[in-house]
């Protein structure tokens, strides 16, 4: 089957950087959107990135200018370079990918989370 492993998460500093890095394995016919969310106690789960095929990005407003998605299709990866990092980026940070397995229907796939914990 289909999964989504992410890496990459731990504790850092406020104004450092962090790079998520998440993989897509399994029978995988074709993926079309990746992305990261995150989700903060007491919060709901927020888009932070994603990216489509052909490129395309889209960011919550909070991280623009700070962060940067990245992917390699042809090793069905995506990463997440967060630089600047603030105390409200903490959050369990989920992968996310729309993804159609050989001889099945397009679904969205979530990775199991990794802990990003900034903090002094």
């Amino acid at each position: 089957q289909v999964q989504l492993v992410e890496s990459g998460g731990g504790l850092v500093q406020p104004g450092g950087s962090l790079r998520l890095s998440c993989a897509a394995s399994g029978s995988i016919f074709s993926i079309n959107r990746m992305g990261w969310y995150r989700q903060a106690p007491g919060k709901e789960r927020e888009l932070v990135a994603v990216m489509a095929t052909g490129g395309s990005t889209n960011y919550a407003d909070s991280v623009k200018g700070r962060f940067t998605i990245s992917r390699d299709n042809a090793k069905n990866t995506v990463s997440l370079q967060m630089n600047s990092l603030k105390p409200e980026d903490t959050a369990l940070y989920y992968c996310n990918g729309y993804i159609v397995p050989r001889f099945g229907k397009w679904y969205d796939y979530w990775g199991q989370g990794t802990q990003v914990t900034v903090s002094s």
